[in-house]
């Protein structure tokens, strides 16, 4: 009979372990570029972006997130940047349809993505605007690609990197945790006795 509040016990903890887990993975959100956007649009979309209160200057030749010099790249940066420093307000992370919310940590490498207003280096307040679909370049500044090439290395909305970020590790984690923690709960609680 002693066994039955030890099993209690350690289901109430398994269960708090699962809820902080999942906390954590959901609690942040990134703006990038969509893999389908035109490079033309997505130049358009920088430009606005930078030129209305992103902070662009990782993405300078000796920036952090200079790296890759693709459109795709920068754009996704500057719109997370915009995005983050509109504290997340709805319709920042729109850009004439060339952005989309992620939930995984777009970082790699040095290039740090910010995840809230505080990171992303500004004071800038929410605003009750509803899209931001700039329509003619706010600046001239535009991007070309180191390579020559027209950008986007990567089809997809992940960097051309390895994804080692802590954003994807927490989420593997808890992917694999989470069963495993309910398989072991489901065990401990229909355990004959």
């Amino acid at each position: 009979m002693a066994a039955q509040p030890q099993n209690q016990v350690l289901l109430l903890l398994v269960m708090s372990t699962i809820i902080s887990m999942v906390v954590v993975v959901e609690g942040a959100s990134w703006c990038v570029a969509r893999s389908d956007a035109s490079n033309q649009a997505l130049q358009t979309a920088l430009d606005y972006a930078c030129g209305s209160g992103a902070d662009c200057t990782p993405l300078q030749s000796n920036g952090l997130c200079f790296l890759p010099n693709t459109i795709q790249a920068h754009a996704s940066y500057a719109f997370n940047s915009y995005f983050q420093r509109k504290a997340m307000a709805p319709g920042s992370c729109d850009f004439s349809a060339t952005a989309t919310i992620a939930q995984t940590d777009p970082s790699y490498g040095s290039c740090v993505y910010p995840s809230s207003v505080s990171t992303a280096g500004g004071t800038i307040t929410p605003t009750t605007q509803t899209s931001n679909n700039p329509t003619t370049p706010t600046t001239t500044t535009t991007t070309t690609p180191a390579n020559g090439g027209s950008g986007g290395l990567t089809p997809g909305l992940t960097p051309p990197f390895p994804d080692n970020s802590k954003a994807s590790l927490e989420y593997m984690i808890s992917s694999i945790l989470v069963p495993l923690s309910i398989l072991l709960v489901l065990t401990l609680t229909f355990q004959p006795m």
